[in-house]
């Protein structure tokens, strides 16, 4: 099918080279993928242009070299769905997904520039991951045992406040400045990173009391977490939380042993993360009496249903409803 592939664009080719018209665009697999990731380092940051330029070498790397330098145009849903399986079994679903579309990404831009006339990677369909571990949102007695743990640690205290209270993403908190909080009007607005929406919500009263107690600052461009703000990748911090789920005793702590399969070996998920602080903001804004809509327009879940509804919703909606929140700060 490939090689059939292959004669009938050289064919196309040549009947427009014939009739003095010019060749019709083409480039190989390999080549275009890197024209694609190039392309990516100068749109996206740093760390998403690495996890595109990961995706695009394992599929090179899959397909081997003869393959890869074949022409685009012999790819074949096939080729993808394979690779899709491939990485399943070796990393994990939720990876062979992701990476399904990273691919569809950059194959989309060749459908764009003329290069495919349809999208191979979209005939793939994702893995169900109903196996795979469920984030859950953390209760009340584990988030107190979470601050326990690190009480000696004032920063992570204050992002795990943060992240319960404002049900907002580890990678947004660690950016926040003392730009965006005005103590006066108990509000801080700063915008989200993945959605690029700008968010404004009041700081309950936990939140007012730890920022209270940290020295002040008279650049409104310091970081309210510098130390935080100083790793470049979210997946370090996620790390250092794991570990603090660990001294809680929340989770097993990972050992660091080394092993034949390397980095890229499938790591056992965790059904809790810093990302079930988000999950345990609606949980008890709902439990409070909250209405789901409301829930999930505090923390950013957007839908056409919350768009619909509650364009409308002030400050002082989100400051009522979220003062039902429990203080895990009362012992």
């Amino acid at each position: 099918m490939d090689a059939a592939r292959e004669v009938i664009a050289q064919g196309v080719s040549d009947v427009f080279t014939a009739a003095n018209i010019e060749s019709m665009p083409s480039a190989s697999v390999k080549s275009w993928c890197e024209t694609w990731t190039e392309a990516k380092a100068i749109e996206t940051e740093e760390s998403t242009h690495a996890r595109y330029k990961r995706v695009i070498d394992r599929f090179a790397g899959f397909l081997g070299e003869a393959k890869s330098k074949r022409d685009l145009s012999t790819l074949q849903s096939n080729d993808i769905a394979r690779f899709r399986d491939h990485e399943a079994k070796e990393l994990s679903r939720s990876t062979a997904n992701l990476n399904v579309k990273v691919l569809r990404m950059c194959l989309g831009e060749a459908v764009r520039q003329g290069l495919l006339t349809v999208n191979p990677a979209m005939r793939v369909k994702l893995l169900k991951s109903s196996n795979e571990a469920k984030r859950r949102a953390f209760t009340l007695p584990e988030i107190k045992r979470i601050l326990k743990a690190c009480d000696d640690d004032i920063e992570w205290c204050g992002l795990i406040l943060f992240g319960l209270y404002l049900g907002q993403r580890l990678g947004d908190l660690a950016k926040l400045t003392w730009r965006t909080v005005d103590l006066n009007s108990g509000e801080i607005a700063f915008t989200a990173h993945k959605t690029g929406r700008h968010i404004i919500l009041p700081l309950v009263q936990p939140l007012v009391d730890y920022l209270s107690a940290l020295p002040s600052s008279d650049n409104p461009n310091a970081y309210i977490f510098p130390s935080a703000a100083a790793h470049k990748r979210t997946n370090s911090l996620s790390n250092q939380f794991r570990e603090i789920m660990a001294d809680a005793g929340l989770v097993e702590p990972r050992r660091h042993e080394k092993t034949k399969q390397g980095r890229d070996q499938a790591r056992e998920l965790s059904e809790i993360s810093f990302h079930s602080l988000r999950h345990s903001a609606v949980t008890m804004l709902k439990a409070a009496g909250v209405s789901d809509f409301i829930a999930r327009e505090i923390v950013g879940h957007e839908s056409a249903a919350v768009s619909r509804q509650y364009t409308h919703l002030s400050t002082d909606d989100k400051r009522a409803a979220m003062q039902r929140l429990p203080d895990v700060t009362d012992t």
